[in-house]
């Protein structure tokens, strides 16, 4: 990994136009790639679907959605161990989603209030590839239903068989999926926010997936809503003196091994550490099944920051406004309020971001390439909307008419000063 002493050294290696370019800009033949399968599948529908299954995933599929006795053999397939830990994620959550869930509220003295509305139908979306992300189908999903979405349907892209990989149909299923069907990619995009005679048009597509399936977000955002335009995985850990070189390492090399464009970034306050987390790091990354990955990861994307102090460590993690901030600190919960920009925070030793990829409870969907500064993870909020609701009594609505005739006037916008004065001319007949 290169390493960087000092705070300019550091933003010149942090920056994000100094790398690859990001999943969500993309280049023209790609997205006009896309634009085609949009076109293709908004034009043919399943037809289309059938072609471009056959063209990129080398799959003949008839029948589109994946019928109910697979999801039984997938359980068959499955280790139970598997099974099991799925069922233990599920549930951790299930509480955490619920816990966070925003509730309708009236103030009827006020006379205004709120109206949480979940949409009414989901679409969510799960990589196959080289590592089919299971646990994505609980992340997406169970968030979905704690929000009260009527109906969450799931796409992924069939594999050998001509179905999704069974652990992901058990995970749909445990988490309340209503249907699957086995496409993947731009066009499975495409299908949710659509429709086709089989795959029903979706208010809100989520998930995270190829750049393909980011540029296909992006295209139809405004048909359909989205959760957000994910790119390359990315984590920041802040240590000091104190942090335990072999997990600050073995954290950076777990992030490492996603993508050849993954993030792995470490800033800390020491330069023994530092050297330390680079050899460790060189190491463990020849020991993993996907070394070639994690290794590209962290020869062209890792990096290593030596910084004077925690405020230059923090400046910079929140300028760079990471997926994952890990705190590996001596009392990290006294630093967690100088986070300002991350999609998810993990504090200590033990609590690891892997856990966050699977059980700990929060989506591990999160904003990347630097939207942390603005977004958040996906959670129920993607899926509700929320609706003032206005219902003033009489004397509160006499009382701030006034002003509205008074504004409304300043703006020039006589018919709206009428409407208020008009409710005056009605209370002296």
């Amino acid at each position: 990994m290169r390493i960087a002493r000092g705070v300019a050294e550091a933003r010149r290696l942090l920056r994000r136009d100094s790398g690859p370019t990001s999943a969500v800009t993309g280049v023209g033949s790609q997205i006009l790639a896309v634009e085609k399968i949009l076109n293709q599948v908004r034009e043919s529908g399943d037809d289309a679907l059938r072609e471009l299954t056959a063209k990129f995933d080398g799959q003949t599929i008839d029948a589109i959605e994946v019928p109910r006795a697979a999801f039984d053999q997938a359980r068959d397939a499955v280790p139970a161990r598997l099974i099991d830990a799925l069922e233990l994620a599920a549930e951790r959550i299930r509480k955490y989603h619920r816990a966070v869930l925003p509730k309708t509220w009236i103030d009827h003295a006020a006379g205004y209030g709120e109206l949480v509305i979940p949409v009414d139908r989901v679409g969510a979306y799960v990589p196959g590839g080289t590592a089919p992300l299971v646990s994505t189908a609980l992340m997406t999903a169970i968030p979905a239903r704690i929000a009260g979405v009527r109906e969450v349907v799931l796409a992924s892209p069939p594999t050998a068989d001509g179905l999704p990989a069974p652990a992901i149909l058990v995970a749909a299923d445990i988490a309340g999926v209503d249907r699957v069907f086995r496409v993947g990619g731009a066009q499975a995009i495409a299908a949710m926010a659509y429709g086709t005679k089989t795959i029903p048009r979706v208010d809100v597509v989520c998930g995270p997936g190829s750049i393909y399936v980011t540029l296909a977000k992006r295209l139809v955002y405004g048909d359909v809503g989205i959760d957000g335009l994910f790119g390359p995985t990315e984590t920041v850990v802040i240590a000091d003196g104190q942090a335990n070189p072999t997990l600050c390492a073995a954290d950076l090399v777990a992030q490492a091994e996603h993508d050849v464009l993954a993030r792995p970034v470490l800033i800390t306050t020491s330069s023994s550490l530092a050297e330390t987390v680079e050899r460790e790091v060189t190491i463990r990354v020849q020991r993993l099944d996907r070394a070639a990955i994690a290794t590209k990861a962290v020869e062209e994307q890792g990096c290593i920051v030596v910084v004077d102090n925690l405020d230059q460590a923090f400046a910079l993690g929140n300028e760079f406004a990471p997926e994952h901030m890990c705190l590996m600190l001596e009392n990290p919960w006294s630093y967690a309020s100088q986070v300002k920009n991350a999609g998810a925070v993990f504090l200590g030793d033990f609590s690891y971001e892997v856990l966050g990829d699977y059980v700990a409870g929060p989506s591990h969907v999160m904003p990347t390439g630097g939207t942390a500064r603005f977004g958040s993870g996906l959670g129920v909020r993607a899926f509700l909307k929320f609706t003032p609701i206005v219902g003033l009594d009489d004397a509160t609505s006499a009382e701030v008419s006034k002003a509205a005739v008074i504004i409304a006037r300043a703006e020039g916008l006589t018919g709206h000063a009428e409407a208020a004065e008009i409710r005056k001319e009605l209370e002296r007949e």
